[in-house]
Formats: structure tokens, sequence, C-alpha cells
């Protein structure tokens, strides 16, 4: 059974279908290996990197970077296969609750175990007892092979795709599965919803076990990396404290991840499956890899106030997404701000015709605007980047990235639930005007 929407005619429909996708797959990998070598190699300077293309040829000076590590290197296969292997296994062993996913187009029910936050700190704790206990390797060892991680993860996150790809075509793990008939698009935004393999549900292996469990990992090497080389400096430690704390909030709310647009709408593909294996590593950490070799000297106070705004912008995201999963949870039976829920009741029709109705709150976060919780989400990752000071545009890559990013996701939801509840969606933005910026968008 196909889940996917009937692509777009004409030349918009070929044009989001297939050349779009086409250019993502293509462009993506080298652009992730080109952020490396210029932070590491460039002083972290897109105008240095210019004069550099200028002088060499775009596509000979790219090959001069990529080939050295475009099929990684032993090393860095051997750090990927030891931490998958390694988050696997906790995923299976760690003790966690019986946690029921949302009910999907198909009416199919994933099943997860609840144990992020045990598998966050059991990670981490090894990651330090390991380098600094008990030296069996270096602390900074990421970012010694980052480059070749980071073409190693490019290989093997394009072959998964394709893996997956096949497989949900021909071996589906339940009925929300599906192609268009254009291999270009079904790689880019893959066949499957939630493709499970030997019990263990891929999606959300490589989204929250790999991924975002080796966001964490990445940037306190990134940070070994500046000790060893020059003391550790107060902008690293803001960044890097900041970003663990995101990661940390993540596991906390990680059964609220998988109620989310990535795991109940976005299929298993080149789209969300390279970017949370390779993006990730290669964009997200991006401020603190270029933090390595500048290391700013912020004072104590701005370090502070950068720091204290930005727990205030990531725990901010965390309480308005809880706030509407409470209202959701108790049917409405709680307070928001002290007072009784404002909700509107919205009617849709599930893909097999049942009936079924969903709360849209509209007070609290949710009556400043229907996607508020971006907002302080952004400001968290502005709050680690600007450590960084204002001497390049490279490390706020990342900042521009994840608002245009969270801007398309506003629209794009907007899109959906106005398919999926019509004139009950119509009184929501009735009462919400904005999308995301009271009295701007």
């Amino acid at each position: 059974m196909s889940t996917t929407p009937a692509p777009p005619r004409g030349l918009l429909g070929f044009l989001r279908r297939t050349i779009a996708p086409l250019l993502l797959i293509v462009l993506c990998p080298p652009t992730v290996i080109l952020m490396w070598h210029t932070n590491v190699a460039l002083d972290g300077s897109f105008a240095l990197l210019g004069h550099e293309l200028g002088k060499a040829g775009v596509f000979p000076y790219l090959w001069s970077i990529w080939e050295p590590v475009f099929f990684g290197t032993p090393a860095a296969w051997a750090i990927i296969g030891s931490f998958a292997a390694f988050q696997l296994a906790l995923m299976r062993l760690l003790p966690g609750a019986r946690f029921e996913g949302p009910v999907t187009p198909a009416g199919n029910i994933p099943v997860y175990k609840a144990n992020g936050v045990a598998a966050f700190v059991v990670t981490m704790a090894t990651f330090a007892v390991c380098s600094w206990g008990l030296a069996l390797f270096s602390p900074a060892v990421v970012y010694d092979h980052f480059g070749g991680i980071l073409g190693a993860l490019n290989i093997f996150s394009l072959a998964l795709c394709a893996v997956l790809y096949f497989k949900g075509r021909f071996a589906p793990s339940s009925t929300d599965s599906g192609t268009t008939g254009n291999p270009i698009f079904d790689y880019y935004w893959g066949t499957e919803l939630y493709p499970r393999v030997l019990g263990w549900d891929l999606k959300m292996f490589t989204n929250c076990r790999f991924g975002m469990m080796a966001w964490p990992v990445i940037i306190v090497s990134f940070a070994a990396k500046q000790h060893e080389l020059y003391g550790i400096s107060d902008s690293m430690l803001v960044s890097v404290g900041l970003q663990l704390i995101y990661v940390a909030k993540f596991y906390y709310w990680e059964t609220g991840y998988l109620r989310s647009l990535d795991i109940m709408h976005d299929r298993a593909g080149f789209y969300i499956v390279w970017g949370v294996l390779v993006w990730i590593a290669g964009f997200y950490a991006s401020p603190t890899l270029y933090l390595v070799h500048h290391p700013n000297d912020l004072g104590t106070p701005l370090a502070l106030a950068i720091a204290a705004v930005g727990v205030l912008g990531i725990f901010t995201n965390y309480f308005a997404d809880a706030q509407r999963q409470r209202v959701r949870a108790t049917n409405g039976e709680t307070t928001v701000w002290g007072k009784p829920p404002e909700v509107i009741v919205a009617n849709y029709t599930t893909e097999r015709g049942e009936a079924k109705q969903s709360l849209l709150l509209v007070s609290g976060w949710w009556g400043i605007s229907r996607h508020f919780h971006y907002l302080p989400e952004i400001l968290g990752a502005f709050c680690w980047t600007v450590p960084a000071l204002f001497h390049h545009l490279m490390p706020y890559c990342y900042v521009i990235f994840l608002t245009i990013l969270l801007t398309e996701r506003a629209f794009r939801d907007d899109t959906r639930c106005a398919a999926k509840y019509g004139p009950d969606w119509d009184r929501y933005c009735q009462r919400v005007r904005w999308k995301i910026i009271p009295g701007l968008v």
C-alpha cells in the first residue's frame, strides 16, 4: 500500500520530484567535505576558499580535497563500525519502557523501547572512560580522523539509502510503504515509513542513536583537540556546554520526537537518513569545528550571559513542545499557564476511512504562533555559535540553514494540516494568525 502523495504534474512536478532531489543527492556529499576542509585548512574563510577555487579550478580543487578521504580510511571505518555496533547493542540491551508511536496512515502502531536517556549517559561515560580514563584512544580521535569519517559516512549512507529503497519495494516491514514510480524521488524520499531489520527500528537507529548520539561525541572530541593545542577556551566551553544540554534535552524528550514530523511523515530515504548520518556530523557540528583553531576569550560576564540566553532558548523550546503534548495526552484535562487550555477539536479521516479527532492548542505558547517553538530553537543554536564571534561567516552556516529548514518545515506542516483537518484548520488559523513570528510571518 502506497502512502506517498501523488506527484505534481508538469514542469513544476518534474523540478520538485526529479531535478531538486537529484541536485541535493549530488551536491550535499561534497559540501560537507568542503566545510570540513575550509575549517581545518583555510581558517574557516570563504574568501580564502574562493581564492583557492579560482586558482585551481572548482572540480580539480574539490577532487584534491575529497580523493584522499573519498572511501574513508581504515581508522574511520573502525570508528564508525564500533560506534554503530555499540549503539545497536544499547538499543537492545538497556532497559526501557515500552512506547507506542502514533497510528500511521495505514493503521500500524510502531513500538519502541524508550531508553534514550540511559543510552546517552552510557555513551558519553564510555567515551570519557575509554579515552581519558583508560587511554585506549585519544579523546581527540574524532577530530584527528574527521575527514575520513565524513568520507566513510558518505559512502555508508548512500549505500544504506539504496538498500532501504529496494527493501521498501520488495520486502517492506509494514503496509506504510510504496513508490511513486520515480526512482530518483523514491531514493531521495524513501519507500518505507518505518523500516525494521531483526527487530531494530532503522529510523530510530539512524536518527536518534547514530546521528544525534554522534553529535555530542564529535563536539567533545573537538573540544579535546582545542585543549591539546591551545588549552580550553571559555568560548568552546559555552558552545559545547549548550549543545550537550540541547542533546540531553532531546533524549529526555525522545518519545516526543518519535511523534514529530521527522518520524511520522518523512520516510527513510536520502532526505532523512543521509541527513542524520552525515549532515549532522559535517554541518551541525561545524561551529565547534571552527572553534578548535579559534580559541576566543569571551570573558566571564559575556560567557555567562550567552550561556544563560542559550539555556533559556533550549528550555523554552522544550516547555513549548511538552505543553502541547501534555494537553493531547490528557485530552485537555490539564492547565496551561495556570488556566484550562483553550483548544479546537479538529476532525479528520484516516486513509482507512476512520473518523478521528485531535486537539489543536490555541493558548499558552501555542497561542503566540503556530510554530512558536522554532524561535527558541534557533535562539539556542545562535548562542552556541556566537562564541565564534564575527571574523568569518562559516560558523553561522548552521544557524542560517536551521532557520531556512524550520521556516520551510512550518510552511510544509501548515499545508499538510490544512489537507488533514480542512475547515477545522481554518478555524485554528483564525485564532492563531501567525506561522512563526507574530506580526511578521
